[in-house]
């Protein structure tokens, strides 16, 4: 059974998450945790009033997560008919990726699905700030972040980013794996290079344990020119190719990490188009936190 985790502020683009999320498993056994999380003002002022008529401010906001998540359980229950999947809710007072980080350790979340909001008046910026700050922070699974208007379409045609530099192990690769042998996916390796050039051994090296790993899965390999940015440049290959889904590992100096480091002018091209999968690499530190007891889950 897949256990998946669905932050939600019951926007629009939050729900084209769920939607995605629930037709690209419609074929599986399924949990999934959806999550709301919140943080009442907290009054600074002796003007400013903790309660209004008589309610806490706190309990209030605590009621309308708790309302909302329940609702959108009842939403996809109407518009989805999959017995095999379950839902459960979470509302929890605390910041969301920390909330997050402690979910996918306690309860052994698979992956993490989410919007890719930008800021208010800013949705050509990467992704959204709150995206980015999961991809960089959630280091135990993988995380799936679907754009605002994208339409759930099955991923035959899958990009996978890499410059060959780093030795992946098949641990590593199998969200990728199973990604493209569940939807019977090509995998197209798209490798950016500033100018063209041979491979170095290490990069040869990589590149044939790659295709070694890939046995078995339809995959080509794809040499491109950087055009501007690495983020412009993937953006136009998945034109090209209707790549439905974009796939990275994320670690320190890779496409993934340089991405999000590109200043703003470069990247506002790249507000992800197409849904993208955000690998972590094996063996990174997780600081994890003893569970407290802040949240309420509930099963439906």
């Amino acid at each position: 059974m897949k256990r998946i985790l669905i932050p939600t502020d019951f926007s629009d683009n939050a729900w084209n998450a769920i939607k995605y999320a629930i037709q690209l498993f419609q074929n599986d056994t399924c949990e999934f945790y959806l999550l709301n999380t919140y943080t009442p003002v907290i009054p600074s002022s002796r003007f400013m009033a903790p309660m209004i008529d008589g309610v806490r401010i706190e309990d209030t906001v605590r009621s309308a997560s708790e309302n909302g998540l329940l609702k959108t359980v009842e939403r996809i229950k109407k518009e989805f008919d999959h017995p095999q999947h379950s839902f459960e809710t979470i509302s929890s007072f605390n910041l969301l990726v920390d909330e997050i980080k402690d979910l996918v350790n306690s309860y052994t979340i698979d992956l993490v699905v989410t919007g890719t909001k930008g800021a208010s008046g800013l949705e050509e910026v990467f992704m959204g700030s709150n995206t980015v700050r999961i991809i960089k922070h959630v280091k135990k699974c993988p995380v799936l972040a679907i754009p605002k208007r994208f339409d759930f379409t099955t991923p035959t045609e899958i990009a996978f980013a890499t410059d060959f530099n780093r030795f992946y192990t098949i641990s590593e690769l199998m969200p990728l794996i199973e990604m493209a042998q569940t939807f019977n996916a090509a995998i197209r390796v798209v490798h950016v290079q500033y100018e063209i050039k041979a491979l170095t051994e290490l990069q040869q090296f990589n590149l044939s344990m790659l295709r070694k790993y890939l046995n078995g899965v339809e995959h080509y390999i794809h040499t491109v020119s950087e055009l501007n940015s690495i983020s412009h440049t993937l953006e136009l290959f998945s034109q090209e190719l209707e790549i439905h889904l974009l796939a990275m590992l994320n670690y320190q100096h890779s496409y993934m990490e340089k991405m999000t480091r590109e200043p703003i002018i470069k990247n506002t091209a790249f507000h992800t188009q197409i849904p993208l999968l955000v690998i972590p690499e094996l063996g990174m530190e997780f600081s994890s936190k003893k569970t407290r007891k802040k949240h309420q889950v509930i099963p439906h």
